[in-house]
């Protein structure tokens, strides 16, 4: 007997599907959260910030190494996992700030569990429903959709391969349709 449950697209018709992405100021709720708890507060925000701001998946971001974050020329070099495609970010002012308090703090690299580190956050932060790392890229996705991005410097950012994988990012920014009509 086949399974009558299946993968479900969010849509105006159908509202149970879970929402797959933080806002912006939930983003910033979590870095508040991260600075205050734990040990590695600073540490702990940076990552947040970073895995938003480029779109990196937990691993991507778990590995990155000082090697390639040139600070003199804000730049991130983006090393996707998945087949993805590599790309250069620019690293705006206070992502740079971070990063540098970031390298004085710990020259070296370190591991650490992205995945219980944004959860445990998600819980203090009082998050209305749980949230995982992956929740960061989609954020990234969601975020530079509603700001007017076009869908293949989406794709490219995202180092998507196929831009099927982008276009959820379009399909649902609830601001597409805002200027439709002007008055």
């Amino acid at each position: 007997m086949k399974s009558t449950s299946k993968k479900r697209t969010p849509s105006i018709v159908n509202l149970t599907v879970k929402r797959r992405y933080l806002t912006q100021r939930e983003i910033e709720r979590l870095m508040d959260c991260a600075r205050k708890h734990g040990r590695y507060g600073h540490r702990d925000a940076t990552m947040i910030l970073v895995a938003y701001r480029h779109g990196l998946r937990a691993s991507e971001v778990c590995d990155l190494q000082w090697q390639q974050i040139e600070l003199s020329e804000g730049r991130l070099h983006v090393h996707r996992v998945k087949n993805g495609i590599p790309s250069v970010h620019p690293i705006r002012g206070d992502e740079m700030r971070a990063l540098r308090k970031l390298r004085r703090d710990y020259p070296r690299d370190a591991p650490i569990g992205f995945h219980r580190l944004v959860q445990r956050l998600g819980e203090a932060a009082k998050m209305p429903f749980p949230i995982h790392p992956h929740m960061l890229r989609h954020a990234c996705g969601f975020k530079l959709a509603n700001d007017g991005h076009d869908t293949r410097a989406l794709q490219h950012y995202l180092g998507h391969k196929n831009i099927q994988h982008t276009v959820r990012y379009t399909e649902m920014a609830p601001d597409r349709f805002k200027d439709f009509w002007r008055d």
